[in-house]
């Protein structure tokens, strides 16, 4: 089941496509749906967690908390919506479109994608791109 949960005033207005969506990405990455929860924030909501519980002093557009087994997807998804839309500024597309592209990077790492090094950011990358043209 995905969830979609709200800590400040933003909220989606295509809650259904966007969950059968995700479910999609989860299926054809081979994985099986459990419990995933979006949560959207603001950055002092954001920020409070990150040095909390990852002890990082910055700003972040996504946190997430992976408690999957196996290929049994589950977790909180934490997105600032705040830095969303900085970086859809910075980055010269739409609002929706970076926070989808976010939506769907969180899921991916509980896939099994990682980012760290180059060639797994590029191919990250690959990965949100397909599936940000299947939301469309």
């Amino acid at each position: 089941m995905i969830n979609f949960n709200y800590e400040n005033e933003f909220s989606l207005d295509n809650e259904n496509q966007l969950s059968n969506w995700i479910a999609n990405v989860i299926i054809s990455e081979n994985c099986k749906e459990d419990e995933i929860n979006y949560i959207f924030c603001d950055d002092d909501y954001l920020y409070k967690l990150n040095v909390d519980f990852l002890d990082h002093d910055t700003l972040t557009d996504i946190i997430s908390f992976d408690y999957s087994i196996g290929k049994t997807l589950q977790g909180d998804i934490y997105i600032s919506t705040e830095r969303v839309a900085d970086n859809a500024k910075d980055f010269k597309v739409s609002f929706n479109e970076e926070l989808h592209r976010v939506m769907v990077h969180g899921v991916l790492h509980y896939c099994g994608y990682k980012d760290k090094t180059d060639d797994d950011a590029k191919e990250m990358r690959s990965k949100e791109d397909f599936y940000l043209k299947q939301l469309k």
